[in-house]
């Protein structure tokens, strides 16, 4: 079980918060309410089935008393020739942070790029393929599809796959004291009229919807140093990533009334750069700079001139970004504390939002190892 929380202090209204430039995933965190909060705690079950597959479920539960299934999968155990098949429902292999569970972040919140462009963590129901290959440098490569449910897709309305991951990872040691790990990886999805909700030209509620096709790719790098491999006394990360989006189809503005629709396409980047450092055993302090560029989308509505730009406030082109630092004490192997302030310029007014967080985290009973 891992129990977390946190007391947040924010100068702007964080209801009013959005990544200005960037359709709305419906999974954007911002900096969360105000004053104390009870975070998302997670239960985790895991354990061998028989000699040939492993299972794990971990659940989530909001601060709003809601549960979800984060996890839930299977993992064979046998398979020749370095195959490993997972399935169920499953973190995907897309990027390098999007594994990684929320407890085991470096900050207390996901890159911008990551919520803006996979709801803050994308997740697979379906079945992935894994190959290591049986060389001395570490290379894996890995695919997966699924129902494509989660944004930036949408469940089919037929049978079949929607969803399609591409994904390989090289890695490997520099010396007795670094080690780093590149990938690379590739998604496509489909969307069937994905709603979100928007505000037209006379600042009046609409809710519009994208049918297409949405193709991202990304690059990204961890490099990590301790004096000859011993991270228990000193230890430096640094991890990038950068992703690109490009959206094609069709945008319906005010589904449930005029229904106008027409083309659109985006493209659309972002990536973030982060630096943690241990400097002495269980004390950390790291700084991270998001940035993103939602480009200019062709809109053929507007183009042909059957509404104006107005019409769409939250497609206006934007270049949103936040620099945060954090400082974090750990008493024991099981229990995390952290400060975090962020300087965050994601909003459409231009107005910085100065976010403070103090917060915790406690695991309660064993816990697998964390990727690297």
């Amino acid at each position: 079980v891992i129990l977390a929380g946190n007391y947040t202090d924010v100068s702007q209204d964080p209801e009013t918060w959005r990544i200005a430039g960037f359709l709305p995933s419906g999974g954007e965190v911002g900096p969360g309410a105000r004053s104390f909060n009870l975070g998302e705690s997670e239960l985790s079950l895991s354990a061998s089935v028989d000699p040939y597959f492993t299972a794990n479920l971990i659940a989530s539960i909001s601060g709003e008393d809601e549960i979800g299934i984060e996890e839930a999968y299977f993992r064979t155990t046998s398979l020749p020739s370095g195959f490993t098949v997972k399935g169920g429902r499953f973190f995907s292999g897309m990027g390098y942070l999007n594994e990684v569970h929320a407890h085991a972040w470096d900050f207390a919140d996901q890159p911008l790029v990551y919520q803006a462009f996979m709801g803050n963590q994308l997740a697979q129901d379906g079945v992935q393929l894994k190959w290591l290959a049986p060389t001395d440098l570490f290379v894996e490569i890995g695919a997966e599809t699924g129902n494509g449910q989660a944004f930036p897709g949408t469940r089919p309305s037929r049978n079949g796959f929607n969803g399609t991951a591409l994904f390989a990872h090289v890695g490997g040691d520099l010396g007795a004291s670094a080690s780093w790990r590149a990938g690379a990886s590739w998604l496509e999805l489909q969307a069937e009229d994905r709603p979100f909700e928007d505000v037209n030209e006379f600042d009046m509620p609409v809710l519009n919807s994208f049918t297409g096709k949405s193709r991202t790719w990304g690059v990204d790098a961890v490099l990590k140093w301790a004096p000859t491999g011993n991270s228990a006394y000193q230890q430096l990360k640094v991890q990038a990533e950068y992703l690109s989006r490009r959206e094609e189809g069709e945008l319906t503005f005010d589904a449930e009334g005029l229904a106008l629709s027409d083309a659109y396409r985006s493209e659309q980047s972002g990536w973030y750069l982060q630096s943690v450092f241990q400097f002495r055993p269980r004390w950390r302090i790291g700084v991270r700079y998001d940035s993103l560029d939602s480009g200019s989308p062709r809109i053929a509505l507007v183009d042909d001139g059957a509404l104006p730009p107005e019409a769409f406030p939250i497609l206006l082109a934007a270049d949103p970004d936040r620099i945060s630092v954090m400082f974090d004490w750990s008493p024991s192997e099981f229990s995390r504390l952290r400060a975090q302030y962020a300087w965050d310029d994601a909003r459409a007014d231009g107005q910085y939002d100065r976010q403070f967080r103090l917060q915790y985290l406690y695991g309660i009973g064993a816990h697998g190892a964390h990727k690297y």
